[in-house]
């Protein structure tokens, strides 16, 4: 087994760490995790990198990232800038291969997320997605047993489709986008209005606590995702959906989803479990994929 460094760039934090697979095991060792550079510049975030490729040097023989945002062509960039701190271009590929002569692939993280997710199901699993519900909504889709990324690294970025045309402008500039009903930011932007404002992990607590407001708010976000999995259900004949992130895996909210997935015709209602490798995800993932590239 060869070790390969995966990098995970999200928009609060980059983690990394050495990653190694025999089947569908992986072994993760030696990790690190940095501060994503806040409002970065290009310069900010390749010296974060190089930070990270340094702190490893001679230790791996390929190099794989997962990253929030579309990667194509080795630009990383986003339908959503503010979920890359506002910095809407960066060369990756170019900046990593400044510190290294090995190697490197890219992907989107969820898409990477969606990989690893894909290791733990049955086999009779072909079409699987996985939804990601954090900061932004986010996903990965798996077809035929294959990844599906789309030519222009688009495909999965399932939280920019629409929820509400009558509601809050998303960072991508439409209106109503799941990630401007579901996120952690819509719930935070919407806490923020409340006559006793909190943040998200105080709204969950309220929710628990089955206050009014927090219930309301909580219940517009699961619905909102529930919709969306129906959407997949019935359009790619997804059988199977993991739902992670910091949002998706908090106390209640999956009950939630699968509240109201019950409410639609059976048809609508893939099978949902939820997300095994929480933060590991994204590394795993994008180990799986450097491996797996060449045979797509």
């Amino acid at each position: 087994m060869t070790a390969c460094l995966a990098i995970d760039i999200g928009g609060t934090k980059i983690a990394a760490a050495l990653v190694s697979l025999n089947g569908k095991k992986a072994t993760v060792v030696q990790r690190m995790q940095i501060h994503t550079p806040q409002n970065p510049s290009a310069e900010a975030l390749d010296n974060a990198l190089a930070e990270i490729l340094q702190h490893f040097n001679g230790t791996f023989e390929k190099v794989s990232v997962a990253s929030t945002g579309i990667i194509q062509e080795g630009i990383l960039t986003a339908l959503n800038p503010k979920n890359l701190g506002n910095l809407a271009f960066f060369p990756l590929e170019q900046s990593i291969a400044k510190h290294t002569d090995k190697p490197i692939t890219l992907l989107n993280d969820a898409q990477a997320a969606a990989c690893a997710e894909y290791l733990l199901q049955p086999d009779e699993i072909e079409n699987f997605a996985f939804i990601t519900v954090s900061t932004g909504v986010g996903g990965g889709i798996i077809l035929n047993r294959k990844l599906f990324t789309g030519k222009g690294g688009v495909a999965g970025h399932i939280g920019h489709s629409l929820a509400d045309p009558n509601g809050e402008l998303c960072g991508c500039g439409r209106v109503g986008c799941v990630e401007a009903v579901a996120a952690g930011r819509a719930i935070a932007r919407e806490a923020a209005k409340w006559d006793s404002p909190c943040e998200p992990p105080e709204v969950f607590n309220r929710f628990r606590q089955s206050d009014e407001q927090a219930v309301q708010l909580v219940e517009k976000s699961a619905k909102a995702i529930a919709n969306l999995i129906a959407d997949l259900k019935i359009s790619l004949d997804i059988q199977q959906i993991a739902i992670g992130g910091s949002v998706g895996l908090a106390e209640g909210y999956l009950d939630t989803v699968n509240h109201f997935l019950a409410q639609l015709p059976e048809i609508y209602r893939p099978s949902i479990v939820k997300a095994h490798y929480a933060q590991d995800a994204g590394l795993i993932g994008a180990a799986w994929w450097a491996e797996h590239i060449d045979q797509l």
